[in-house]
């Protein structure tokens, strides 16, 4: 079972991420940010990926060190989960729409961390929680896994649907680049031997 559990402890934050890229979609989310935590369901879910966030931080200011603190023990917990990343597909795409709203997620896990972030949210608040911070969640994340991420929103009136349809299709990419590939046997997906 490919399997982690980190801790990161800041004095603006403290998160324990523990995950299973092999589960079934499980997720017990405690970020004291419930549209995050909604979000952070779809990944789950999606992906089929067992998820436990516990997160402590300091919201009296604002959501941005949980939401992004958050991103940054994900990808430290996917990325010691994951491996030496030899039989996985490497690469993983999803398109997801919701109602009127597109998004397109591409990713490679490839060891270097890169981010093309697409998305023009048309408002700038969903409730109480500012979309800004998403880019932050996968800044977070791409430096700490070391993955390459496209996202693109191609559609959408609906800010919610316009996270939604982002968050579920990052769900659907993970869980294709992360799926053992029976063809490539114990190979490294690298002409470098290496990712």
């Amino acid at each position: 079972m490919r399997t982690a559990t980190v801790t990161r402890n800041t004095l603006e934050t403290q998160i324990t991420v523990s995950l299973n890229l092999d589960g079934t979609g499980v997720a017990k989310l405690a970020s004291g940010v419930p549209f995050l935590d909604h979000m952070l369901d779809q990944i789950a879910r999606h992906g089929l990926i067992d998820l436990d966030i516990q997160a402590k931080g300091d919201l009296h200011i604002d959501a941005h060190h949980t939401v992004e603190d958050t991103g940054i023990t994900l990808g430290q917990a996917f990325a010691q989960a994951l491996g030496d990343k030899k039989g996985i597909r490497r690469y993983g795409h999803a398109y997801v729409p919701l109602d009127e709203a597109l998004s397109r997620v591409v990713i490679d896990l490839s060891g270097r961390p890169g981010i093309e972030y697409h998305v023009d949210y048309t408002r700038a608040r969903i409730g109480d929680f500012d979309v800004d911070l998403f880019l932050e969640f996968f800044r977070g994340f791409i430096n700490h896994a070391g993955v390459t991420l496209h996202i693109d929103n191609l559609r959408g009136i609906n800010a919610h649907h316009q996270a939604e349809t982002v968050f579920k299709a990052f769900g659907r990419a993970l869980r294709m680049a992360v799926e053992p590939d029976a063809r490539m046997g114990d190979v490294m997906p690298s002409t470098k031997g290496c990712l």
